[in-house]
């Protein structure tokens, strides 16, 4: 994996160099359009080293992380008992001389946005950040020299002045990994390591995923929301479970799904309801009644699994990739990178927690307690779910923060 990283850094470090003479044009651009004092305010930025000068520039960081042993990703100021990825990264801005030290003090100084808030626990392979920096001299090196092994800086673009990560982001994907004996029968599958799953489960379970693209109302998938608010309204793109496989002698699978925004506890909660029906404790009838505007008890798998695989930019990039003087924010690239990360830090920590702390065996055996034949009072559901010590993986867009 450190070859693929020096390699992607290279190519990274050619591609600003290159871009130099089109960020002059776009500052030209930028003042056509009225933005002469931000301009002037940028250009005043700069940092001297030695005989050289760096100019402060808006740029994007693919950023991946293992989760566990953070309180999330977003930075609590103020708060170090609870560490999260943000002070692990903006330590590593600093001192590689990316930004100055009291841009860490007021992230807004660096116009600082991640893209999704992933919440504690949960990992990442393909997490976007914008913020201004110094283009430093082999800035991603120094970047990730400063950084722990589980937390690595995977490529970064140049973006246009005005770009927001969270804003900009069309639609989000993520994976939930889990044994596949989550999906066994209780009254006639085994319920431990033992089991596999059968290409028939697995149509069965697919055909349920499918269920929840288009446009529902997900009240029922969060505590957050009541059944009038339109913000509940989400819109699915795609939803499926992929071919199991066996990693350190147990039967796992993954769940894919991709969707505009997220509200927290959502994700899991659709994949908690979909293990209650293939299990046999809830009939499918209750994912019809889970979309109207009764209360329904649907149950939130572990967070243990959950990973933000990647973030979808296609308006942006229709409107400024080939404008010539920016990049498509996509990262076919830097794939090979992702890949063999998932494979050293996420898939290993995942597989090893749930064989140490068995969290998918302990919630299975709580799918008895829920009423899912009648109407459950939002009291009755949010006790049974506390909300302090959970991971979650909401993806933090607007109205849907913590």
């Amino acid at each position: 994996m450190a070859e693929e990283l020096r390699i992607v850094t290279n190519c990274q470090a050619r591609r600003l160099k290159s871009g130099n003479s089109r960020e002059e044009e776009e500052d030209a651009k930028q003042e056509e359009n009225g933005h002469e004092a931000k301009r002037l305010k940028a250009s005043q930025e700069e940092r001297e080293d030695g005989n050289k000068k760096y100019q402060k520039r808006k740029i994007v960081l693919l950023m991946a992380y293992s989760g566990k042993g953070y309180h999330g990703m977003q930075r609590n100021m103020g708060n170090s008992q609870f560490k999260t990825i943000e002070d692990d990264l903006v330590s590593a801005l600093i001192r590689s001389g990316c930004i100055p030290e009291n841009h860490g003090e007021d992230m807004k100084k660096m116009s600082f946005q991640r893209c999704a808030r992933t919440d504690k626990g949960v990992s990442a392979a393909g997490q976007i950040v914008s913020l201004k920096v110094w283009l430093i001299e082999d800035i991603l090196r120094k970047i990730n020299d400063y950084l722990p092994a589980h937390i690595r800086i995977l490529g970064l673009k140049r973006v246009t002045g005005g770009f927001n990560s969270k804003n900009k982001c069309d639609a989000r994907t993520y994976s939930y990994m889990l044994p596949t004996f989550a999906f066994a029968h209780k009254d006639h599958d085994p319920q431990d390591e033992t089991y596999r799953l059968s290409p028939e489960t697995l149509e069965t379970v697919n055909r349920l995923l499918a269920c929840y693209k288009g446009t529902h109302n997900f009240h029922n998938f969060t505590s957050q929301k009541g059944p009038k608010d339109p913000s509940a309204k989400r819109y699915i793109m795609e939803m499926y479970c992929e071919e199991p496989f066996v990693r350190d002698g147990v039967e796992l699978a993954v769940v894919k799904v991709k969707g505009q925004s997220f509200m927290m506890h959502q994700i899991r909660k659709m994949i908690g309801l979909v293990i209650a029906i293939v299990k046999g404790y809830a009939s499918e009838a209750i994912m019809e009644r889970s979309w109207g505007e009764e209360k329904v008890d649907v149950p939130k798998a572990p967070g243990l699994g959950l990973v933000l695989e990647r973030v979808h930019f296609e308006k942006y990039n229709r409107r400024f990739g080939n404008d010539g003087l920016h990049e498509a924010l996509e990262w076919a690239d830097e794939e090979g990178t992702i890949a063999a990360f998932k494979e050293e830090f996420i898939y290993p920590t995942i597989v090893s927690t749930e064989k140490e702390e068995k969290s998918m065996v302990s919630w299975l055996e709580t799918l008895s307690n829920h009423d899912f034949s009648s109407t459950a009072s939002r009291t009755q559901v949010d006790n049974q779910e506390p909300k302090n010590c959970d991971p979650e993986g909401s993806d933090g867009c607007g109205d849907d923060s913590d």
